[in-house]
Order: structure tokens, then sequence, then C-alpha cells
């Protein structure tokens, strides 16, 4: 297992090293700390949530909850925050702290947690006023979908109460507190995989 994981990153590693032959700016630094890290992937993470959530957007699909699509993106997410510790891995010449691991993993959560629930308060505000209404619409279309038996006012009243818990401030508590979580999660199983192998 370590094998493939040190192959598949050498050779992604190779590819970056080509890059910079080509002065082709990066965000990853040649010698970096557990902050630097954290900088770099959490800007890279909250980029790519951005523009994923802008074309959503476009596309009037992003107030269905797409399970393949979030699915994707947590997929995208956990293999940036655990690219992002191979990186300081190699900075530091093949050693590594699991204390230094959960730093950079939880820094690079922190950063997209804090940029991504400010974008969701200006999707909200500014970009899509409707969208918690339209969110709430779709979610009474699926339930009456899936629960034939289900009254109208019984369908109503379970939204009035998910409606009290869709403010700006508690989606925006709840994607800093979701970050978090997983960046924990993936920084620890990280932390004991890279911790033990070596990078040749």
């Amino acid at each position: 297992m370590d094998c493939k994981f040190n192959s598949f990153f050498k050779y992604f590693s190779n590819q970056i090293n080509l890059l910079r032959l080509y002065n082709i700016p990066l965000l990853l630094p040649t010698k970096s700390t557990h902050k630097q890290i954290a900088i770099n992937f959490g800007l890279l993470i909250s980029a790519y949530n951005v523009i994923t959530g802008l074309l959503l957007v476009s596309l009037e699909i992003h107030y269905q909850n797409n399970s393949i699509i979030g699915l994707i993106n947590l997929a995208v997410i956990i293999g940036l925050i655990f690219f992002g510790i191979y990186q300081l891995k190699k900075s530091c010449k093949g050693y590594l702290k699991l204390s230094e691991a959960l730093k950079a993993g939880m820094g690079i959560s922190l950063i997209s947690g804090l940029i991504s629930a400010l974008y969701s308060v200006i999707l909200i505000y500014f970009i899509d006023p409707d969208f918690i209404q339209k969110t709430l619409d779709f979610q009474k279309e699926m339930m009456l979908k899936k629960n034939p038996n289900l009254t109208i006012e019984d369908a109503n009243a379970m939204l009035d109460i998910q409606k009290q818990l869709t403010g700006p401030l508690t989606t925006s508590s709840f994607i800093i507190i979701f970050n978090l979580f997983i960046g924990f999660i993936v920084s620890l199983i990280s932390g004991l995989i890279l911790s033990k192998s070596e990078i040749k």
C-alpha cells in the first residue's frame, strides 16, 4: 500500500517539477511549514468550492443537494488535504510527526471552512436570495414523491422546523464544523500512514 502511495505521489510531484521548469507559478513552495501548507491548500480547496458552487448556480441545481456531486466534492477535498500533508512530509526530507500532520490538515480545513462559509452567506444574501426557499420547496417535492401517504400539512410542518435550522448563521457554522471534522479525520489517518512510510 505504501509503495502505491509513494509511486503515485512521486509521479505527481515529477509533473509539478516539470511545470516549475517552465516557470509556471504554483501554490507549492520548495520548503514548506505546516502554516504555509495550510494557507496554500486551504485557498486551493476554497477556490475549488467557490468555482464548483458558482457552476452549480449557473446550472440552477445548487439547491438540490445532489449526492453524487457531494461525494465528488468530498473526495476532492480529502485528496487535497492528504496531498498537502504529503507535501509537508516531502519538504521535511521525508520526516513527519503526527502532530505536524494534524496542524497542517486542521489548518487547511479551517481556512477552507471559513471561506466556504463566507461564500454561503454571499450566496444566500446576494447571489440567490431565494436559495433557502428553493431548497425547502425542492425537499418538499422529494418528500411527497417518496412518501405518497405524507400529507402536505405534515410536509409543511417538517419543513417549518427545518427552515429554522437553515439560516445563514446556522449554515455557515455547520460548514465550518463539518470541515474541521473532516480535516481532523483525514489528517489523523494521513499522519498515521505517512509518518510510517518513507519517501524515496
